[in-house]
Protein backbone atom coordinates (compact mmCIF):
# COMPACT_ATOMS: atom_id res chain seq x y z
CA UNK A 1 0.00 0.00 0.00
CA UNK A 2 1.54 3.32 -0.95
CA UNK A 3 2.26 5.09 2.11
CA UNK A 4 -0.98 7.53 2.88
CA UNK A 5 1.34 9.57 5.23
CA UNK A 6 3.22 10.58 3.03
CA UNK A 7 0.97 11.27 0.56
CA UNK A 8 -0.91 14.05 3.22
CA UNK A 9 2.25 15.76 3.73
CA UNK A 10 1.93 16.67 0.27
CA UNK A 11 -1.58 17.56 -0.43
CA UNK A 12 -5.07 17.05 1.15
CA UNK A 13 -7.02 13.75 0.32
CA UNK A 14 -10.58 13.56 -0.35
CA UNK A 15 -13.30 11.40 1.13
CA UNK A 16 -16.20 10.09 -0.95
CA UNK A 17 -19.55 11.50 0.07
CA UNK A 18 -23.05 10.53 1.41
CA UNK A 19 -23.76 6.22 0.30
CA UNK A 20 -27.62 7.18 1.69
CA UNK A 21 -28.65 9.49 -0.50
CA UNK A 22 -26.73 7.82 -3.41
CA UNK A 23 -28.82 4.81 -3.07
CA UNK A 24 -31.74 6.56 -2.73
CA UNK A 25 -31.47 7.77 -6.11
CA UNK A 26 -31.74 4.14 -7.28
CA UNK A 27 -35.66 4.28 -6.45
CA UNK A 28 -35.25 0.68 -5.01
CA UNK A 29 -38.29 -1.26 -4.00
CA UNK A 30 -38.67 -3.71 -0.78
CA UNK A 31 -38.13 -6.68 -3.37
CA UNK A 32 -34.46 -4.90 -4.53
CA UNK A 33 -33.71 -5.07 -0.68
CA UNK A 34 -34.52 -8.43 -0.07
CA UNK A 35 -32.82 -9.67 -3.53
CA UNK A 36 -33.55 -13.78 -3.75
CA UNK A 37 -31.70 -14.53 -0.28
CA UNK A 38 -33.87 -12.55 1.50
CA UNK A 39 -38.02 -13.57 -0.03
CA UNK A 40 -39.50 -15.01 2.52
CA UNK A 41 -36.71 -12.95 5.36
CA UNK A 42 -40.46 -11.96 8.32
CA UNK A 43 -39.63 -8.26 8.65
CA UNK A 44 -39.05 -5.29 5.88
CA UNK A 45 -35.53 -4.44 5.10
CA UNK A 46 -36.20 -1.35 2.77
CA UNK A 47 -34.02 1.24 4.19
CA UNK A 48 -31.20 -1.52 5.43
CA UNK A 49 -28.68 -0.15 2.85
CA UNK A 50 -26.29 -2.04 4.37
CA UNK A 51 -27.76 -5.49 3.01
CA UNK A 52 -27.45 -4.41 -0.32
CA UNK A 53 -24.00 -5.27 -0.19
CA UNK A 54 -25.07 -8.87 -0.39
CA UNK A 55 -28.40 -8.35 -2.57
CA UNK A 56 -27.32 -5.12 -4.60
CA UNK A 57 -23.58 -5.46 -5.04
CA UNK A 58 -23.30 -4.32 -8.38
CA UNK A 59 -25.14 -1.24 -7.13
CA UNK A 60 -22.54 -0.76 -4.34
CA UNK A 61 -19.57 -1.07 -6.63
CA UNK A 62 -21.47 1.78 -9.23
CA UNK A 63 -22.04 4.22 -6.26
CA UNK A 64 -17.97 3.22 -5.18
CA UNK A 65 -16.93 4.23 -8.99
CA UNK A 66 -18.84 7.43 -9.28
CA UNK A 67 -17.20 8.79 -6.31
CA UNK A 68 -13.82 7.36 -7.61
CA UNK A 69 -14.47 9.23 -11.00
CA UNK A 70 -15.68 12.62 -8.98
CA UNK A 71 -11.91 12.50 -7.67
CA UNK A 72 -12.09 10.56 -4.39
CA UNK A 73 -9.05 9.06 -3.40
CA UNK A 74 -11.02 7.42 -0.31
CA UNK A 75 -13.82 5.46 -0.16
CA UNK A 76 -16.44 4.15 2.76
CA UNK A 77 -17.86 0.84 2.74
CA UNK A 78 -21.39 0.75 2.85
CA UNK A 79 -21.46 -0.16 6.32
CA UNK A 80 -23.00 2.61 8.58
CA UNK A 81 -25.35 0.55 10.56
CA UNK A 82 -23.59 -3.06 10.21
CA UNK A 83 -23.17 -3.72 13.92
CA UNK A 84 -25.45 -6.18 15.32
CA UNK A 85 -26.91 -3.70 17.37
CA UNK A 86 -28.38 -1.25 14.43
CA UNK A 87 -29.21 -4.52 12.71
CA UNK A 88 -31.13 -6.12 14.66
CA UNK A 89 -34.41 -3.77 13.77
CA UNK A 90 -34.63 -5.68 10.34
CA UNK A 91 -33.80 -8.99 11.87
CA UNK A 92 -30.72 -9.41 10.66
CA UNK A 93 -27.92 -9.46 13.49
CA UNK A 94 -27.06 -13.17 12.77
CA UNK A 95 -25.12 -11.71 8.98
CA UNK A 96 -23.51 -8.57 10.53
CA UNK A 97 -19.93 -10.00 10.25
CA UNK A 98 -20.76 -11.53 6.31
CA UNK A 99 -22.41 -7.68 5.43
CA UNK A 100 -19.35 -6.13 7.01
CA UNK A 101 -16.69 -8.37 5.03
CA UNK A 102 -18.64 -8.09 1.94
CA UNK A 103 -18.94 -4.64 1.86
CA UNK A 104 -14.85 -4.59 2.51
CA UNK A 105 -14.33 -6.84 -0.41
CA UNK A 106 -17.02 -4.63 -3.03
CA UNK A 107 -15.10 -1.43 -1.79
CA UNK A 108 -11.39 -3.00 -2.12
CA UNK A 109 -12.59 -4.64 -5.56
CA UNK A 110 -13.04 -1.07 -7.15
CA UNK A 111 -10.57 0.42 -4.89
CA UNK A 112 -7.47 -1.73 -6.13
CA UNK A 113 -9.53 -1.38 -10.20
CA UNK A 114 -8.92 2.59 -9.92
CA UNK A 115 -5.59 1.96 -8.39
CA UNK A 116 -4.06 -0.03 -11.16
CA UNK A 117 -5.52 1.88 -13.83
CA UNK A 118 -4.14 5.53 -12.43
CA UNK A 119 -1.34 4.39 -10.35
CA UNK A 120 0.15 7.28 -9.75
CA UNK A 121 -3.16 8.37 -7.56
CA UNK A 122 -3.86 5.18 -5.43
CA UNK A 123 -7.17 4.76 -3.83
CA UNK A 124 -7.69 3.55 -0.40
CA UNK A 125 -10.74 1.81 1.28
CA UNK A 126 -11.93 3.31 4.65
CA UNK A 127 -13.87 0.49 6.78
CA UNK A 128 -16.88 2.56 8.69
CA UNK A 129 -18.23 2.26 12.07
CA UNK A 130 -21.26 4.04 12.60
CA UNK A 131 -22.46 5.21 16.20
CA UNK A 132 -25.06 2.57 15.97
CA UNK A 133 -28.56 3.75 16.80
CA UNK A 134 -28.21 3.37 20.65
CA UNK A 135 -26.27 5.68 22.73
CA UNK A 136 -24.54 4.48 26.24
CA UNK A 137 -25.03 8.16 27.54
CA UNK A 138 -28.37 9.02 27.98
CA UNK A 139 -31.71 7.56 28.85
CA UNK A 140 -34.26 6.51 25.78
CA UNK A 141 -36.54 7.34 29.00
CA UNK A 142 -37.45 11.15 30.14
CA UNK A 143 -39.09 9.38 33.86
CA UNK A 144 -35.91 7.53 34.25
CA UNK A 145 -32.62 9.18 33.76
CA UNK A 146 -30.55 6.49 34.78
CA UNK A 147 -32.17 4.01 31.99
CA UNK A 148 -30.01 2.51 29.17
CA UNK A 149 -31.20 0.68 26.08
CA UNK A 150 -27.10 -0.63 25.19
CA UNK A 151 -23.95 -1.28 27.83
CA UNK A 152 -20.76 -0.40 26.97
CA UNK A 153 -20.31 -4.09 26.92
CA UNK A 154 -22.62 -4.84 24.61
CA UNK A 155 -21.31 -2.27 22.13
CA UNK A 156 -17.92 -3.17 22.42
CA UNK A 157 -18.57 -7.01 21.11
CA UNK A 158 -20.52 -5.38 18.19
CA UNK A 159 -17.91 -3.26 17.29
CA UNK A 160 -15.59 -6.19 17.91
CA UNK A 161 -17.05 -8.17 15.33
CA UNK A 162 -17.80 -5.26 12.69
CA UNK A 163 -14.31 -4.14 12.75
CA UNK A 164 -12.38 -7.55 12.33
CA UNK A 165 -14.85 -8.05 9.29
CA UNK A 166 -13.86 -5.12 7.89
CA UNK A 167 -10.09 -5.46 8.18
CA UNK A 168 -10.58 -9.60 7.20
CA UNK A 169 -12.19 -7.70 3.88
CA UNK A 170 -9.36 -5.70 2.76
CA UNK A 171 -9.64 -2.18 4.20
CA UNK A 172 -7.19 0.16 4.46
CA UNK A 173 -8.39 2.64 7.70
CA UNK A 174 -10.61 1.98 10.10
CA UNK A 175 -13.33 4.95 11.10
CA UNK A 176 -15.47 5.47 13.39
CA UNK A 177 -17.72 8.18 12.53
CA UNK A 178 -21.05 10.38 13.18
CA UNK A 179 -19.77 10.36 16.85
CA UNK A 180 -23.11 11.64 18.99
CA UNK A 181 -22.30 9.54 22.34
CA UNK A 182 -17.82 9.85 23.08
CA UNK A 183 -18.78 6.50 25.27
CA UNK A 184 -20.08 4.76 22.36
CA UNK A 185 -16.92 6.30 20.50
CA UNK A 186 -14.47 4.72 23.11
CA UNK A 187 -16.38 1.53 23.21
CA UNK A 188 -15.46 1.53 19.33
CA UNK A 189 -11.75 2.62 20.13
CA UNK A 190 -11.49 -0.04 22.91
CA UNK A 191 -12.90 -3.01 20.16
CA UNK A 192 -11.10 -1.77 17.92
CA UNK A 193 -7.22 -1.88 20.04
CA UNK A 194 -8.87 -5.44 21.06
CA UNK A 195 -8.82 -6.73 17.69
CA UNK A 196 -5.44 -5.17 16.77
CA UNK A 197 -4.07 -7.06 19.62
CA UNK A 198 -5.64 -10.34 19.64
CA UNK A 199 -4.23 -10.52 15.21
CA UNK A 200 -1.60 -8.69 15.55
CA UNK A 201 -2.42 -6.38 12.31
CA UNK A 202 -2.70 -2.62 12.53
CA UNK A 203 -4.76 -0.10 10.12
CA UNK A 204 -4.78 3.85 11.02
CA UNK A 205 -8.23 4.56 12.28
CA UNK A 206 -9.65 7.86 12.10
CA UNK A 207 -12.55 9.44 14.56
CA UNK A 208 -15.00 12.04 12.97
CA UNK A 209 -17.63 13.88 15.67
CA UNK A 210 -21.25 15.61 15.03
CA UNK A 211 -21.88 18.45 16.72
CA UNK A 212 -25.48 18.61 16.17
CA UNK A 213 -26.58 22.28 16.37
CA UNK A 214 -25.41 25.92 17.03
CA UNK A 215 -24.29 25.03 20.79
CA UNK A 216 -21.03 23.73 19.67
CA UNK A 217 -21.61 20.21 21.66
CA UNK A 218 -22.35 16.98 20.58
CA UNK A 219 -25.64 15.26 21.50
CA UNK A 220 -24.64 13.77 24.67
CA UNK A 221 -23.59 17.23 25.64
CA UNK A 222 -19.73 17.71 24.98
CA UNK A 223 -17.60 20.71 24.12
CA UNK A 224 -15.89 19.92 20.70
CA UNK A 225 -12.32 20.38 23.63
CA UNK A 226 -13.52 18.13 25.70
CA UNK A 227 -14.51 15.36 22.61
CA UNK A 228 -11.54 15.65 21.69
CA UNK A 229 -9.52 14.79 24.97
CA UNK A 230 -11.49 11.63 25.43
CA UNK A 231 -10.52 10.24 22.10
CA UNK A 232 -6.95 11.98 22.35
CA UNK A 233 -5.42 8.60 24.25
CA UNK A 234 -5.71 6.73 21.07
CA UNK A 235 -3.13 6.76 18.15
CA UNK A 236 -5.27 8.52 15.61
CA UNK A 237 -4.71 8.84 11.65
CA UNK A 238 -7.33 11.66 11.83
CA UNK A 239 -10.10 13.22 13.82
CA UNK A 240 -12.34 15.35 12.62
CA UNK A 241 -16.53 16.18 12.28
CA UNK A 242 -19.31 15.63 9.82
CA UNK A 243 -23.01 15.23 9.43
CA UNK A 244 -25.93 18.02 11.06
CA UNK A 245 -24.42 21.32 10.37
CA UNK A 246 -23.07 22.60 7.26
CA UNK A 247 -19.61 23.40 6.07
CA UNK A 248 -20.11 26.86 6.88
CA UNK A 249 -21.46 26.26 10.34
CA UNK A 250 -18.81 24.04 10.74
CA UNK A 251 -16.08 26.00 9.72
CA UNK A 252 -15.28 27.46 13.21
CA UNK A 253 -15.11 24.01 14.99
CA UNK A 254 -12.83 22.72 12.31
CA UNK A 255 -10.49 25.94 13.07
CA UNK A 256 -10.44 25.06 16.57
CA UNK A 257 -9.59 21.34 16.36
CA UNK A 258 -7.01 22.21 13.91
CA UNK A 259 -5.54 23.92 16.90
CA UNK A 260 -6.22 21.56 19.85
CA UNK A 261 -5.30 18.31 17.51
CA UNK A 262 -2.48 16.39 17.67
CA UNK A 263 -3.63 14.38 14.63
CA UNK A 264 -4.87 15.58 10.94
CA UNK A 265 -8.35 17.06 10.70
CA UNK A 266 -11.06 15.39 8.48
CA UNK A 267 -13.55 17.47 7.78
CA UNK A 268 -16.78 15.96 5.47
CA UNK A 269 -20.12 17.90 6.19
Amino acid sequence: MNNIYEIVKKRIIILDGAMGTMVQSYGLSEADFRGKRFQRHPIDLKGNNDILSLTKPKIIEEIHSKYLQAGADLISTNTFNATRISQADYGTETITEEINYEAAKIARKIANKFTKDTPQKPRFVVGVLGPTNRTASISPDVNDPAARNVTFDELVEAYTEAAKALMDGGVDFLMVETVFDTLNAKAALFAVQSVFDKFRKKVPVLVSGTITDASGRTLSGQTLEAFYYSINHFPLLSVGLNCALGAEQLRPYIEELSHISDSLVSFHP
